[in-house]
């Protein structure tokens, strides 16, 4: 199972999106079925079945039958992990937005909200906790109940395996739900989430390197032979685990980064010419005070509107004499619709409204609807990633 707060920051506006087979909702959360769940339950039914056909002879042809009901106890047990996420980030007022059931267990997904570590711990310790609960009413049931032939081999592993789901999420490092405990202790002590998340990354890292040497390594090196079905579960798990844990890590490294995200900042001065312009007036336009170069150069429309980017390249091909008979819309290019910014945006907002526009350039104006910079993506990017264009650029914080 992810973790229950690995997909948070969605917008809330953007529309659920269907990942498979609706099953309805849960206390008005949207509960979605993977078609891969599908591949997961024909490997249960594949590896298990030939298992329960050999201890218990007289099921014949109906063992397959119960070892796909192994799979949909499987379901309803990682369902019931995942609705006690939900129900209990219900109490902090954090919106969830699905829960999904999948090849991997499955995930639930919250929109935007703020964390602190303590909440962030008992949400996603609830998880773990369910299937502990669920362990030991099934066990409650084998030891008071009597049940005997199909019921209590299904009862006998249902309780095995929600013990099993609930001592493996509760492992330190994420994507596993283990992984909040470290990440809250480090983001308590450092006051800094991204590092906490950075850390509870890395200790998922280390428990794929451990379950890889005691399942696989240590059985080589002893002289024996991996289990294939044991190995191969391993390696699928190990690959869902690492490849969440490194996610995991760069989207705290992205998130530490948000800060130097600003519109203002990162963008190149530019300056504002109605769509009537000509190039003779680029050409009387003053070098920027700041950087000694010509500025940027943004059209905009009659109602003040931010239209087009002047092209430099098709601005030089302009003969000298025929400057003030063309006019800049003849050497520009079109910016996206809406494409502009204030120039005192920054972070997760600014980057979630440049993601509802199209193109790479948007103008930035003042308060007052004036342009004084053109932003490029690029630059966005750089200052995400700490490479390329934005990168080296330094950030004072002020608010405009």
């Amino acid at each position: 199972m992810a973790d229950a707060g690995t997909r948070n920051g969605q917008d809330p506006q953007k529309p659920v999106r269907k990942e498979g087979i609706p099953l309805g909702r849960i206390a008005g959360i949207p509960v979605f079925l993977a078609y891969s769940w599908f591949i997961i339950a024909a490997f249960t039914v594949i590896v298990f079945g030939p298992v329960l056909q050999s201890d218990y002879p007289r099921l014949g042809g109906g063992a397959f039958l119960v070892a796909f009901a192994y799979a949909l106890l499987l379901l309803i047990s990682v369902l019931v992990h995942e609705l006690a996420h939900a129900l209990t980030a219900k109490l902090f007022h954090w919106p969830t937005e699905k829960i999904v059931l999948n090849l991997w267990g499955g995930h639930t997904e919250f929109q935007s909200f703020t964390a602190s570590p303590g909440r962030s711990v008992l949400v996603a310790m609830a998880g773990p906790a369910a299937n502990f609960v669920l362990a030991g009413a099934g066990w409650l049931l084998l030891t008071g109940g009597g049940l005997t032939g199909v019921a209590g081999i299904l009862t006998n592993i249902f309780v095995w395996a929600n013990l099993l789901i609930g001592i493996f999420n509760v492992l330190p490092g994420l994507p596993l739900d283990g992984g909040r405990l470290v990440e809250s202790a480090v983001w308590k002590l450092t006051g800094s989430q991204e590092k906490g998340t950075v850390a509870a990354g890395w200790g998922g890292r280390i428990i794929v390197v451990a379950l890889v040497g005691w399942f696989v390594a240590l059985p080589l090196l002893s002289g024996g032979e991996p289990d294939l079905s044991l190995t191969l579960i391993t390696v699928l798990v190990c690959a869902f685990l690492w490849m969440g844990a490194t996610a995991s890590i760069q989207q705290a490294r992205l998130r530490g980064r948000l800060p130097l995200v600003a519109a203002g900042e990162l963008a190149e001065p530019a300056v504002g010419l109605p769509e009537s312009a000509t190039v003779a007036d680029v050409l009387a336009l003053a070098p920027h005070p700041a950087t000694g170069a010509a500025p940027a150069v943004v059209l905009y429309r009659p109602d003040g509107r931010p239209a087009a980017v002047v092209d430099a390249g098709a601005l030089a091909t302009v003969p000298e004499g025929a400057t003030a008979a063309t006019p800049l819309t003849a050497v520009s290019y079109a910016l996206g619709e809406g494409a502009y910014v204030p120039e005192w945006s920054r972070g997760q907002e600014l980057i979630q409204y440049l993601g509802q526009l199209d193109g790479l350039e948007y103008a930035v104006v003042d308060r007052d609807g004036t342009v004084t910079g053109l932003l490029r993506q690029s630059a966005v990017v750089g200052a995400l990633t700490g490479k390329g264009p934005g990168a080296g650029k330094r950030m004072y914080g002020q608010n405009r």
